[in-house]
């Protein structure tokens, strides 16, 4: 029997994301790259392109665990966890030169050892990335620095390649031409067409894409934004850490609602605004980039600039409503919850929190309770 590998992504395979294994192939053959199987959530990509290696996220993957290495781990640890240790120990990352595994939970970083020690990753590099917590401050910054510069000669004993700075330049730049369309198409999102299940599936494929091919497909689809808006519903922003199952998208509007503001740790919140300094340093200016990126709990960011950074993403958008679609027993994200809950209340602003183990199609139940919120807000807003 074959076993599943990366190109097996369940929900997310409906949703016009690309064929992971066919990419890698095409990478490691066709153009000599070295890749790595990348778990979430926030790393320097910039410095992954700058040294000619693609990063292969694996958010899971969703549905049904893959292999019976998921009993390893604790029924209480995250689904995103879990399930990456049954699809690798399962063979489904074999065509990857290595892992990186950044510091963003203790689950996470656990992955760092319990995927050597239970097979399917024998004989790869296992990299590690140690995200710095909290506020931006003169010596995050310094241990940021520090941090990019270990990771790079690690990178550098993997590909046989020393980083030169001009690339990391160039790969800097092209990052933030990535993040100012993808910032374009999130803002516009009331003047795009399509539906929400298009537009995140075109996101998404940045997950695996070569930057440059991806950066090429999002200008094609902001070429689609239209001079004003052409969406009809209940404006909602939408928050938590990834959008699975990606049916999630589907079930909101047909309940009439689309998403006018995105605050999901797996898009809006590693989309940077602020331009890089390419004058000096590049390592300085990829550590001063990493630090602009939105508040994150995976990133212990102060609760109350993520606050202020929800009220932003909601005006902007004109969001009549808040969806917090979070993965259960993810204990950043959980930590947070009590806070926006009682924050969005003191504004009048309804809220629906929903919990999920990434399953492969959303519950009946969730369906309903989905579909009654987007009905009370509607209602709320004189359009029922």
């Amino acid at each position: 029997m074959s076993r599943p590998r990366l190109g097996a992504t369940g929900n997310m395979s409906k949703q016009n994301l690309p064929d992971r294994n066919q990419v890698i192939r095409e990478q490691k053959e066709g153009r000599g790259r070295k890749v790595l199987g990348v778990l979430p959530i926030h790393y320097p990509k910039e410095l992954l392109t700058a040294m000619d290696v693609l990063a292969v996220e694996i958010w899971g993957p969703p549905g049904a665990p893959r292999s019976a290495q998921v009993g390893r781990l604790q029924s209480y640890v995250c689904a995103v966890a879990r399930n990456a240790l049954a699809f690798v120990a399962g063979g489904g990352a074999d065509l990857v030169d290595g892992f990186l595994y950044p510091h963003t939970c203790d689950s996470i970083q656990g992955l760092a050892t319990q995927i050597p020690d239970f097979g399917g990753a024998a004989g790869k590099a296992a990299l590690r990335y140690r995200s710095p917590k909290g506020k931006a401050r003169p010596s995050l910054r310094r241990y940021l620095r520090e941090e990019l510069a270990r990771l790079a000669r690690e990178i550098e004993a993997l590909t046989g390649r020393a980083l030169d700075p001009e690339r990391l330049r160039w790969s800097l730049g092209l990052h933030h031409r990535i993040d100012s369309v993808r910032a374009e198409l999130l803002d516009g999102r009331a003047r795009f067409g399509g539906s929400d299940a298009e537009l995140y599936g075109i996101l998404r494929r940045g997950e695996c894409l070569w930057p440059e091919d991806h950066l090429s497909e999002l200008e094609r689809v902001a070429e689609r934004l239209e001079p004003g808006p052409v969406q009809k519903g209940t404006p909602l922003l939408v928050s938590g850490i990834v959008p699975e199952p990606m049916e999630i998208f589907d079930r909101l509007a047909d309940a009439g609602a689309y998403v006018a503001g995105d605050d999901y740790a797996a898009i809006g919140r590693r989309v940077v605004r602020e331009a890089p300094d390419l004058e000096g340093d590049p390592l300085d200016a990829l550590a001063a980039r990493m630090l602009a990126a939105p508040p994150c709990s995976t990133r212990s960011s102060d609760l109350g600039e993520r606050l202020a950074h929800l009220d932003w993403l909601r005006e902007r958008g004109g969001c009549a409503g808040v969806v917090l679609h979070t993965v259960k027993f993810c204990e950043p994200e959980l930590f947070d919850v009590s806070g926006i809950r009682s924050h969005l209340a003191s504004r009048g602003l309804p809220l629906l929190v929903v919990e999920g183990e990434l399953e492969s199609e959303l519950s009946g139940q969730v369906v309903t309770r989905l579909e009654a919120f987007v009905e009370m807000v509607a209602a709320a807003r004189g359009n029922p």
